[in-house]
């Protein structure tokens, strides 16, 4: 009778932990993570690199180019994009890790029964066994645990969340990347026409005596490499297609229609202030939540190094007629409580602790180096769309001069005043400054995507929850 009395106390005891078990430490909050890991940063009230005010960042950026046509093409790539949906995959699974650590709290079942025979009839062994049991997490290491898992598992959501985004700014430069291929083989084409009627310039000059088979050869090469160039320029817009294919989980078959104009540069957009940006992008915050993982995977650890104390029941029934069993209350049910703390582990434990906290240094210098990389993101793509703008305005200005000087220079060929290395001459500078010019507004377009992905703007509503797979 005292024994079971003092089995008793035993269990209202361990209880009585249970209930009133150690209360878990907080991870570091995002003020506190940002002096920890970036204390050489001193963040300043706006981007030095200009912008626009510092409203709120808007949303649903991909509507300011105004393209039906590229918004269908980012629909398709959500839906069937490889790389998106490994994403949409470790989000389930780190969905299903935060259930194993919930499970972890509850109390585990278990049953087992055991028939017998003997030979020519029956009369074995019969009975069936029933256990439960439930760890009284005293210490937090399995609250630690499941912390761990939830914070991991936000951090597979924000990753999923900046892939989408990611994904969206790739095509959309894919989307541009193409367009521009397109327009640069129609201006290599203008000068090969140009460059062919300079060879029967050439030619009737000949004809007449006013020429030499010299300029004839040097028109016909130039013809030449005006071709080599057109057909280098026809396979970048077959790569340019098939990568934009590929996107969006097409067969590469370099067939995907395309615009015939870029998109209209959209207005100025607002930047918000640099103190809001980490809070803002994904990939930050995926950062900072495996910051909270670690440090909770720190307390798991120190916890592991303390006893643990478990509850047990469980309930049998037996019988036989074989064999005379002993007379007693069928069925049998038990309770109890069972306690086990490490004594010698060979250091496995401390060393545990020590690999958690080394992880957890980790993932703060890794969300400093993704803070860094942000403001810089954001820095260099203000700075590329100032001086795109200023390019964009020079070589608009470049080419109006050099397509007035190669009119000059033609007429002057075609009556002798001039040779034709001249007319080739000013004709290559018109090529070349209609060329950068329309890399330069393709860049602008692709920067202005840079700049929304950089400051965290979505580019549709927000929408954290994976895609299912087609």
């Amino acid at each position: 009778m005292r024994a079971l009395r003092c089995s008793r106390w035993m269990l209202a005891a361990a209880l009585a932990a249970a209930v009133t078990g150690c209360a878990l430490d907080s991870p570091p909050s995002s003020g506190e993570l940002q002096k920890q890991a970036l204390p050489h940063t001193s963040v300043p009230a706006a981007w030095t690199a200009g912008g626009v005010g510092t409203t709120p960042v808007a949303d649903r950026w991909l509507a300011s180019f105004d393209d039906p046509a590229l918004s269908a093409l980012v629909q398709e790539a959500l839906s069937y994009n490889a790389d998106l949906q490994v994403a949409a995959a470790r989000v389930e699974q780190a969905a299903g890790y935060v259930k194993v650590a919930n499970a972890s709290l509850l109390p585990t079942v278990g049953v087992a029964g055991a028939v017998g025979g003997k030979s020519g009839g029956s009369g074995g062994l019969d009975g069936i066994f029933l256990n439960a049991a439930l760890e009284l997490d005293v210490w937090g290491r399995v609250r630690y645990g499941r912390a761990a898992a939830q914070e991991q598992s936000a951090a597979a959501m924000a990753d999923y969340a900046y892939a989408r985004q990611s994904l969206a700014a790739t095509v959309a430069k894919g989307w541009f990347v193409a367009i521009e291929a397109g327009l640069q083989r129609r201006i290599v084409q203008d000068v090969l026409r140009s460059a062919e009627s300079l060879v029967r310039v050439a030619q009737d000059r000949l004809r007449i005596g006013n020429g030499s088979e010299q300029a004839v050869a040097e028109a016909r090469a130039n013809v030449g490499n005006y071709r080599d160039s057109l057909r280098q320029i026809e396979l970048a817009r077959e790569q340019a297609s098939r990568a934009l294919e590929l996107l969006v989980g097409r067969y590469p078959s370099a067939e995907i229609a395309v615009a015939d104009r870029l998109s209209p540069m959209p207005a100025p957009v607002p930047v918000g202030m640099p103190s809001q940006l980490l809070e803002r992008r994904p990939d930050v915050v995926a950062a900072e939540r495996r910051v909270a993982a670690a440090f909770d995977r720190v307390g798991e650890a120190r916890a592991a190094q303390l006893p643990r104390i478990s509850l047990t029941a469980g309930a049998s029934s037996v019988s036989s007629d074989l064999l005379v069993l002993k007379e007693t209350d069928n069925p049998v049910w038990s309770l109890g409580a069972n306690l086990i703390a490490p004594i010698y582990q060979g250091g496995a434990l401390r060393a545990q602790v020590e690999i958690r906290t080394a992880e957890q240094k980790q993932a703060v210098a890794e969300y400093a180096r993704a803070g860094q990389r942000a403001f810089g993101e954001v820095e260099n793509a203000l700075a590329a769309e100032n001086a795109l703008r200023e390019r964009e305005a020079i070589l608009e200005g470049t080419i109006r001069d050099a397509e007035r000087a190669l009119e000059l220079a033609q007429v002057q060929y075609r009556i002798g005043t001039v040779n034709l290395s001249v007319v080739e001459q000013k004709q290559l500078v018109v090529h070349s400054s209609r060329m950068s010019l329309l890399r330069v507004q393709t860049e602008r377009l692709a920067q202005r995507v840079n700049l929304h992905l950089a400051l965290g703007g979505g580019f549709d509503l927000p929408a954290m929850e994976p895609v299912a797979a087609q």
